[in-house]
């Protein structure tokens, strides 16, 4: 070989540079100088990305468990302003790229056009099993955009997601961007994408730098893309077109907007998510879990609108209704610490602007004026009273939906913060009792006025309203134990005894000012002021609030009832209960409820199911659990994708899509499962069949996750700090070295149990009698057993593993003492003979 070869080679050697450069590799990032792309693979290899620099910079594939997701256009950044749009993938000059270990750095993206040039710099990280994802913006000038893609994800299509579930407990549902720019913004950024056919998901949490506001916009692009746009802004965006979230056909739904000169910043932190694993239903016996799942992501969070305004009708038609008192029992099943912050703050706006100086309660929220009683719409607010009439509920609906919020965020500077609004709302209501009967009025007076007074719109419920005043008992009680955690007992005495003169009034027969009709067995809708009774055709959601909200109690009447209701509901092979079984009369019903049934006038809405279901659970189980799993269903048939249901045909209808269509199996987890979180402590009340044995699902609680386990009458709950079983309704929680047990979830304490160390504490309520009470731990401690509610100075004998000490209560009825368990111990307290 001559010298000359020889240097030949060694000089080629080298200069050798492999096509795909090495460095980094071992920590997930691979480098193609060639063709200018970058591949950041995480550990677990569930999420990669492919970062082109080629031609300006986009990331052109995003691989979520081997899949890419993203279509040719894939993830890049951009502005429009008036002269046109301008993108991170088109710039003819080089990108600069700083490498170091598992951190990489973009530079010299410029775009922009005359009136502004963005220069921006993206670095990525590997951080764990996630890619962290940082965009820095430099605006060189202060100028006004049209919109801006900070940056804007181009997926395949509308199906390589079913949705997105939102950071604010929202859901963007892809099926319903069905025209080119239909296009649906929120103001918030984070999102969860989920395919329900493989589990695979892709989580986006994101978080705009300091002084800034993020929101984001989905739509379906010309070239058939699901698209998911974050824009960074200054400030808050404002909308476009009136206050409207949603819009068809319009790929801009929020109004130009300045920008300012500088810089703005942006985090992303991109993940893999098993969607099956982390928003499993866990083993719900006898029920289909994962059509639960389905059913309370999409149609159960679909009321979310936007951030501050939670509600039944939802985005497509940007509707909310004040006179819905359910919301809080959607956060209670859908368990998503988003939805229940959201949900607060909602309430919070609603108290501010939708309530008025004398304690009226607006009865609803929409994107434009049209919907309204002349007068009344706020273009600012978009809250207004509802043309069809007052709709009183909507003062009910308010106090209802705030006082089991606070039993889920169980915030007091939260509920103090509504006092004052809710005792306005209760007393707006409370003055409309003009013959002092004890049964509140409506604004209406009588169907000659063609007016409405509830949720039921175009049927002319008026003067004394019994749908309106069974709700009104239940927010008169509830809010009189808010009263009491306040610290008002005289306020709570007093809505109390309110309640109970309506609970009378209520309950007497027709013909002595009372709503009972003993001639048909069913309570009536409404009374007009000339003393004429309507509404004895069985209508629904009167006679299970009545039963639901505990108004009535009589045995008898909540038998003839459901009997009645089932016997027709079954005989007419219907799936779901109707709003009524009988047609009301022409002249009580808008002419668009004619010829019955039709419409409100005797159609399925399954959005009361939850009073149907409350009411049943405690008198037939089975009867209850049989709709729930109707309407689960009727979801793997259509979605509940509909307003109602046609009582002929038993086929959806209706452009509007209801939230409140899911409240039958909310009802499954307050009602039949008995979880029912109380302000200080978790609460378990079921109402089990044998068919259910064997339940098991978690529960998060104000961030302590419940292990819950249900059979018949076998009941256990379970965190990190400790376990209780009981074959009976309980309570309980646990501070530091103290658990306290409330029996039958009541306020007053029961047991407390104090341990030496912070150990978990497994704790067995064996029975639960006046008379005598047993119990075991079975985890090893040092413990100081201390008892309320006993027999003031009364003997009592403490049996220990059948070894008896004698002990006696105080003057207050309470009792301690101490014992270290060096293993399962079993104690009984009884009174002495």
């Amino acid at each position: 070989m001559s010298r000359r070869l020889v240097t030949s080679i060694i000089i080629l050697i080298l200069s050798y540079q492999p096509v795909f450069s090495q460095i980094g590799y071992s920590k997930g990032i691979r480098y193609n100088v060639s063709a200018k792309t970058i591949t950041i693979t995480v550990p677990d290899n569930k999420l990669s990305i492919v970062i082109d620099y080629s031609s300006g910079c986009r990331i052109s594939q995003l691989n979520v468990k081997g899949r890419n997701v993203l279509s040719a256009s894939g993830v890049k950044t951009g502005i429009q302003t008036k002269s046109g749009s301008y993108f991170s993938d088109k710039q003819a000059g080089a990108i600069k790229i700083n490498k170091n270990g598992n951190h990489i750095i973009l530079s010299g993206i410029h775009y922009g056009d005359e009136h502004v040039i963005v220069d921006e710099t993206w670095g990525f990280t590997i951080n764990g099993d996630k890619v962290d994802w940082n965009i820095s913006r430099e605006y060189n000038n202060t100028t006004e955009l049209e919109d801006s893609a900070f940056p804007k994800w181009n997926f395949l299509g509308l199906n390589t997601w079913k949705g997105g579930i939102l950071d604010n407990g929202g859901m963007v549902w892809c099926k319903y961007l069905k025209n080119v720019n239909d296009t649906y913004g929120v103001h918030t950024g984070g999102v969860t994408f989920w395919n329900v056919n493989t589990g695979d998901g892709l989580k986006i949490t994101a978080k705009a730098g300091s002084g800034s506001a993020i929101a984001a916009k989905y739509s379906q692009s010309d070239k058939n893309e699901f698209t998911c746009q974050q824009i960074v802004t200054n400030g808050p965006l404002n909308q476009r077109y009136d206050l409207s979230r949603f819009v068809s056909q319009k790929a801009n739904v929020f109004a130009p907007f300045k920008i300012n000169k500088g810089r703005i910043t942006v985090h992303y932190e991109l993940s893999y998510e098993d969607y099956f694993a982390k928003y499993s239903r866990g083993n719900l016996a006898g029920i289909d879990a994962a059509s639960v799942r389905e059913l309370l992501n999409t149609t159960g969070r679909y009321g979310v609108v936007d951030n501050n305004i939670v509600g039944g009708n939802g985005w497509l038609t940007n509707w909310k209704c004040m006179h819905e008192p359910f919301f809080a029992q959607i956060g209670l099943a859908v368990d998503d610490e988003n939805y229940t912050r959201n949900f607060s703050a909602t309430l919070n706006q609603e108290r501010d602007e939708a309530m008025l100086p004398d304690g009226r309660v607006l009865s609803r929220w929409h994107n434009a004026a049209g919907d309204e009683i002349p007068g009344t719409y706020n273009p600012k607010t978009g809250y207004y009273e509802a043309m069809w009439g007052y709709t009183v509920d909507s003062q009910t609906g308010y106090v209802i939906n705030a006082s089991e919020q606070f039993d889920i965020n169980g915030d007091i500077k939260w509920l103090k913060s509504h006092q004052a609004s809710c005792e306005r709302a209760l007393e707006w209501l409370i003055r409309r009792d003009s013959n002092h009967n004890g049964i509140f009025e409506m604004v209406n007076n009588n169907i000659a006025e063609k007016k409405a007074s509830d949720w039921l719109d175009i049927v002319w419920a008026s003067y004394e309203n019994a749908f309106v005043n069974a709700q009104m008992y239940e927010a008169l009680n509830l809010w009189a134990n808010c009263e009491k955690i306040l610290g008002n007992p005289q306020k709570a005495a007093f809505y109390t005894a309110i309640a109970e003169k309506l609970k009378t009034a209520f309950n007497k027969p027709v013909s002595e000012g009372g709503f009972w009709l003993p001639a048909k067995k069913q309570y009536v809708y409404w009374r007009d002021n000339d003393g004429t009774i309507h509404g004895d055709n069985l209508v629904t959601p009167v006679n299970f609030a009545a039963i639901a909200f505990g108004i009535c109690d009589d045995p008898v009447r909540i038998a003839q009832i459901l009997d009645q209701i089932e016997q027709r509901t079954t005989s007419e092979h219907l799936f779901h209960w109707p709003l009524c079984f009988d047609s009301f009369t022409r002249e009580e019903v808008s002419p668009g409820n004619w010829p019955f049934p039709k419409y409100e006038n005797g159609d399925i809405f399954p959005t009361w199911g939850y009073l149907g279901i409350r009411a049943y659970a405690g008198y037939d189980k089975k009867i209850a659990l049989k709709y729930i799993r109707n309407l689960l269903e009727q979801y793997k048939k259509d979605g509940l994708s509909s307003q109602r249901y046609s009582r002929v045909s038993q086929l959806g209808l209706g452009e509007d899509i209801l939230a409140g269509i899911c409240t039958t199996i909310t009802a499954l987890y307050r009602d039949i499962y008995g979880i029912r979180p109380k302000w200080n402590r978790m609460g378990l009340e079921p109402h089990m069949s044998d068919v259910l044995n064997g339940t098991r699902f978690s529960y998060t609680l104000r961030d302590t996750v419940y292990d819950i386990s249900l059979s018949t009458n076998n009941y256990t709950m379970r965190t990190k700090g400790f376990s209780v079983s009981s074959n009976e309704k309980f309570g309980a929680s646990k501070t530091e070295n103290r658990l306290t047990y409330y029996h039958h979830n009541q306020d007053s304490t029961q047991l407390q149990v104090s341990q030496k160390s912070t150990h978990p504490i497994a704790l067995t309520i064996s029975s639960w009698m006046p008379q005598k009470i047993s119990w075991s731990v079975s985890s090893p401690d040092t413990y100081e057993f201390a008892f309320t509610q006993l027999q003031p100075e009364t003997n009592y004998e403490l049996i220990i593993n059948g070894k008896v000490k004698h002990l006696t209560a105080d003057k207050k009825g309470q009792l301690s003492f101490r014992q270290t368990c060096k293993s399962a111990v079993t104690f009984i307290i009884k009174k002495a003979a």
